[in-house]
Order: C-alpha cells, then sequence, then structure tokens
C-alpha cells in the first residue's frame, strides 16, 4: 500500500501532522508513506524516520502532480484542505480523505462568538482522516527528529547550561506576543536564567528585554539557527511561549510549558499543548476573544487586554 498525505503548512501544523505519519507507519504492515508540504518547511520532516519519500511544492502545480503521478497512491490523506491540494486529489484520481476544517464555525465563533466547535485536539481531528485504513490514535506525543552535533557549552555562557527557562518571545503576529514590558516584568520575578529564543523579526524586541532585565537573560534570538533552538529548548528546564512553531515542537520533549495566549484561543483551533505532563495555559476571558484564527499585526480595539491582563505571579509560580 502506497499513501501520500499532504500539509503544506505551517510549523504547528506540520508538527500536529506527526503522530498521523506515526500511526500510520506503525499500525499498517509494509505501507510505504510519502510527504507532500512547501520547501521552506521540509526542515520539519525531513528527518522523519517515518516518511519513504518527501515531496516539495513546485511552481506551477502541474510539475509537482506529475511527480507524483509516477508514484501510483492507493490513498491521498490530505490534511490542508484547500484548493491546492485538493487540485492534486483531483488530478491523481485515486482515493482520498480529508481534514474537515470547520470554517464557518469558527467564523461563527470569532465574528459573533457562537462557539459551537467542539473542543477536540487538532492531532485526533487529523486522525478521523485515517479511521477508514483501521489506523487509531497511540496517544503518545508529537515527533521532532532532531538531527545535529550541538554543545550547550558553546550555545549559552557559563551559568545558564543548567536549569534554565527557555522563553519563546517569537510568533508570526503581533497579537500573539505578548508586550516588551510584560514580558520584562515577568523575567524579573523568574528565579531562574533566562534564555530568549525567536527569529531575526524579534531580534529588537529582545535586545530592549534584555538590556531590562540585566545578566540573568542570554539573547539568542536571530543569532542561531533553528535546529539550535531547538536544542535549546529540548535542554531546558521548562519553557514559556506564545502560539508559535517552536513553542509546539516543545510538545515533543515533554518540557514543562507556560502556553501564553493572546488574541487567539487554543481550544478553537485545538492546538493546546498535547500530551504534555506539566502545562499552564495563560490567558484571559474576555468579551472580544477570540478576535482572530491566526492573530493580527494590532488589536482592534486598541487596549490588547488579552496580553496586559495575563496574571505574571501565576505564570511565576508554575515556574
Amino acid at each position: 500500500m502506497k499513501i501520500l498525505v499532504i500539509r503544506f503548512s505551517s510549523i504547528g501544523d506540520i508538527i500536529y501532522t506527526t503522530p498521523v505519519i506515526r500511526c500510520i507507519k506503525q499500525q499498517l504492515p509494509d505501507v510505504e508513506l510519502h510527504y507532500l508540504t512547501k520547501s521552506n518547511f521540509s526542515f520539519i520532516v525531513d528527518n522523519n524516520p517515518y516518511i519513504d519519500k518527501l515531496f516539495l511544492l513546485k511552481s506551477p502545480l502541474d510539475e509537482t502532480i506529475s511527480d507524483l503521478r509516477k508514484e501510483k497512491y492507493d490513498y491521498i490523506i490530505d490534511l490542508h484542505n484547500t484548493l491546492r491540494s485538493s487540485i492534486v486529489k483531483l488530478k491523481l484520481g485515486v482515493k482520498s480523505s480529508t481534514y474537515k476544517k470547520e470554517r464557518l464555525k469558527k467564523w461563527l465563533a470569532i465574528r459573533y462568538k457562537i462557539n459551537l466547535v467542539k473542543p477536540v485536539h487538532l492531532v485526533d481531528r487529523y486522525l478521523k482522516t485515517v479511521e477508514f485504513l483501521g489506523v487509531k490514535n497511540d496517544n503518545l506525543p508529537v515527533d521532532y527528529f532532531l538531527q545535529g552535533d550541538f554543545d550547550l557549552q558553546k550555545l549559552l555562557p557559563p551559568g545558564y547550561q543548567q536549569q534554565y527557562i527557555a522563553f519563546i518571545i517569537g510568533a508570526t503576529h503581533f497579537t500573539k506576543r505578548m508586550p516588551n514590558e510584560k514580558v520584562i516584568e515577568l523575567c524579573r520575578k523568574l528565579n531562574f536564567p533566562v534564555v530568549l529564543l525567536g527569529g531575526k523579526d524579534v531580534a529588537a524586541n529582545a535586545e530592549v528585554i534584555a538590556e531590562a532585565v540585566g545578566l540573568k537573560i542570554f539573547n539568542a534570538c536571530g543569532t542561531i539557527g533553528f535546529n539550535e533552538s531547538v536544542y535549546l529548548v529540548k535542554n531546558a528546564h521548562k519553557v514559556i511561549g506564545f502560539d508559535t512553531g517552536l513553542t509546539h515542537i516543545a510538545e515533543a520533549f515533554n518540557k514543562p510549558i507556560v502556553s501564553i495566549w493572546g488574541s487567539t484561543v487554543p481550544e478553537l483551533l485545538g492546538v493546546q499543548p498535547y500530551h504534555v505532563d506539566e502545562v499552564y495555559e495563560a490567558g484571559v476571558a474576555l468579551p472580544c476573544r477570540p478576535c482572530s484564527k491566526f492573530g493580527r499585526r494590532k488589536c482592534p480595539l486598541g487596549h490588547f487586554k488579552c496580553m496586559y491582563d495575563i496574571d505574571l505571579n501565576k505564570i511565576a509560580d508554575f515556574i
């Protein structure tokens, strides 16, 4: 049996497909499993031992379809459910099963605060697409297969190499990130060294935070590679992060996690930490929240209470 799994983006969503990949490969004898994603997200799955062949999306789409047609798949598992994945399924013309996004229900929850979305994790929603094959949830965490030769003594200065807190301050959209002054206040409450992680997009934020807090902070934002950041997360004492890919990757290592939520809510998207033993979800119940599925460039009402009103003392107590 040969199966193609489709998920084009993004980091967190692809991470949450890894239990599906693992369960298919472990539970279906002699299955050959292929995966289709965008090239800029290939690093998430290119070391995954459960994937036999990785395809990267090409432009134009017909080139990708031509490559896939040669494989003669028995089934396609579409975990993205977009126009592009629908075209792939149509052109290949084989049996398929598709993840249901519940777009209308999510729109009602955001626009009118009528929440009809059941609080089912995205992993479990994905797994429904392979139930017809007899594949069942193994109830294990997500996977991230880190490869590379890393050394904490080279990545971190003395004093940060044991029991540090990895604080992931990056996130794609502004309303997913805690304001600098709140991050500074939280870091001052912690009795551990703090390593700031994120990309170049938050490098300026990290400089402000590090300068304000002082020697307790080591700023690694925008200065190390992604897998080096993953390695620091893997070896952290505990992790603090927003709704972003690196925070979801931390779940693969069963790290105690503080998951901080602003304009988005985990229940709506089903992306709360999955099979992690110790979790504290920080968020504020507000009539305007959620205001988005993916985050916004600014608070539409101007007050940004979903971040400013978070109780930092509860986070510090958890840490």
